[in-house]
């Protein structure tokens, strides 16, 4: 006849389950003490201690696991940088003023804690102190103070509207990498914003900001009504690099126009002065004299590439330099303006052919310029809708041989 005990622990448990609650590891007579409800002393050599760890080895990583995706995540401010770091200045730093450089490396810090910072000297470039618009250079070494950040704000899903304007910006894509986008810019479309102005490129390039906040950047600009290539860099080591490629003009730029009449002779260079002429209503460059107020020299080579009845003349033309107009006012200037020009189309009594939209006729047909890390970026556009028709009803073909690619570059 067995008898119960009455147990004083919390819960009962079996012989079993005792065993399973021992330690794993073997403590030796010399260190072990008693242990809390047992013998004093050391224990039995823990003859299956391995195989039941082997045992229980699923099941604690199981619990593991568990206990990981139920804790709760880091805060941001964890995560990021709060002691002294040096860092170097990679190539797409380069030529960055410094505060621009913290903005970019932690987008949480504000911007009277980057003026303190630069301000009191703890913020050292290759071991000297630093205004915060200086530049810095590729290879330089950063050391960085310790630094309060703020959370920085959530990168959230784009709206529907911007989710169809970055469908819109994909569809007028030509090339497109890490640095670099060319876009096929519509005719009517401006590049920057004016006056009254809701809708053009710089601001739809706002859907494409990175995780930093950063934006694709401008690096040139073509007329609302021209249609074609516009450069747009995505870093900003790109738009370090190809704004001083159109400096130097090592940008090469064709654009395609049709004018009316045959341009004499067929090749040539047009090399004026063009200076800005406002008024109430508009703005135009008109020639100007060496030496006037805000004459600048303007070069643009030009070559005729088919005619159509002597009646209409599609040109190929290469400017040198980027003035405002140029090649609008150059073409005007020789007594050929280009077709639906409204500021500079002044013939009298010319009349459109049937069937041709009153639309200028110019395009930014191509533009090869160095590749900010190397090899060239050569991209084309496609003749618009309004100008594809020209073609059509004048009997124009496309894939004629392009004379102007024999004009020189200076």
């Amino acid at each position: 006849m067995s008898r119960r005990i009455k147990r004083t622990d919390p819960k009962p448990r079996s012989r079993d389950e005792r065993k399973e609650s021992r330690p794993f590891k073997a403590r030796s007579a010399k260190t072990a003490g008693p242990r809390p409800g047992g013998k004093p002393g050391g224990s039995k050599p823990p003859r299956f201690a391995g195989e039941r760890a082997e045992r229980r080895a699923p099941k604690a990583r199981l619990e593991k696991a568990e206990l990981e995706r139920a804790a709760p995540e880091k805060p941001v401010e964890a995560l990021l940088p709060a002691k002294v770091q040096t860092v170097k200045v990679t190539a797409d730093e380069n030529n960055m003023r410094v505060d621009r450089f913290l903005e970019a490396r932690f987008p949480g810090l504000s911007f009277s804690h980057i003026q303190r910072v630069v301000r009191k000297g703890e913020l050292r470039v290759d071991g000297k102190r630093v205004d915060s618009k200086d530049r810095l250079e590729e290879g330089q070494s950063v050391r960085i103070p310790p630094l309060k950040l703020d959370t920085p704000k959530a990168v959230g899903e784009l709206s529907e509207a911007a989710q169809k304007t970055l469908k819109t910006l994909k569809e007028m894509t030509i090339f497109e990498d890490d640095d670099v986008l060319v876009l096929n810019k519509p005719a009517g479309l401006a590049v920057q914003g004016g006056s009254g102005m809701t809708r053009h490129i710089d601001q739809m390039l706002e859907v494409m900001r990175d995780s930093k906040g950063q934006k694709p950047r401008l690096v040139h600009r073509i007329d609302r009504e021209t249609s074609g290539c516009l450069l747009v860099a995505k870093t900003r080591f790109a738009a370090s690099h190809l704004t001083g490629a159109f400096r130097s003009r090592s940008a090469r730029k064709t654009y395609w126009a049709l004018v009316p009449g045959l341009p004499k002779p067929k090749q040539g260079r047009i090399s004026t002065f063009l200076a800005k002429e406002e008024s109430e209503d508009d703005t135009i460059m008109r020639i100007a004299q060496h030496g006037d107020e805000g004459a600048s020299h303007a070069v643009t080579y030009y070559a005729v590439v088919e005619t159509a009845g002597n009646k209409l003349t599609w040109v190929s033309l290469k400017p040198v330099t980027g003035r405002t107009h140029q090649l609008r006012a150059h073409m005007e200037h020789i007594g050929h303006p280009i077709v639906g020009d409204p500021k500079y189309f002044n013939i009298e009594n010319w009349q459109l052919p049937g069937g041709l939209q009153n639309r200028l006729h110019l395009l930014a047909r191509r533009i090869v310029i160095p590749h900010p890390r190397g090899g060239v970026i050569d991209a084309t556009a496609p003749l618009p809708p309004h100008m594809q028709q020209s073609w059509n009803l004048l009997g124009l073909d496309a894939s004629r041989f392009d004379p102007i690619e024999n004009a020189p570059e200076e």
